[in-house]
């Protein structure tokens, strides 16, 4: 079973992960999908990364918190372009980009 940290992490990533995959599909949406290449892709790098945290969290991989290190330095990427943007859509998943990446922080330094 995960500790509470673990689990915290756990939480953020998943919520970030769906977050950044509806963000994706909203800018797909959007009439100039070329100016938002970049949060697209960081959006679907980031889902990845999230996932593969939330994954070795609830596993308690012992590369833990190398992967959460990774995962919270794709976070603040994302969290960074999608700011950019003043769609909801990207506000959201900058917001919660933010939030996984304190909690995945808290795993790296051995939360």
């Amino acid at each position: 079973m995960a500790g509470r940290s673990a689990q915290a992490c756990i939480e953020a990533c998943d919520a970030c992960a769906a977050a950044c995959n509806r963000c994706a599909a909203a800018c797909l949406r959007e009439s100039d999908v070329a100016a938002m290449a970049r949060s697209i892709a960081l959006d679907i790098d980031c889902a990845a990364a999230c996932q593969f945290t939330a994954a070795a969290a609830a596993r308690s991989s012992e590369l833990l918190g190398a992967i959460s290190a990774l995962c919270a330095e794709v976070c603040d990427a994302c969290s960074a372009e999608c700011e950019k943007h003043r769609l909801d859509h990207c506000q959201a998943c900058a917001a919660a980009c933010r939030r996984c990446a304190e909690a995945c922080r808290a795993m790296s330094v051995g939360g």
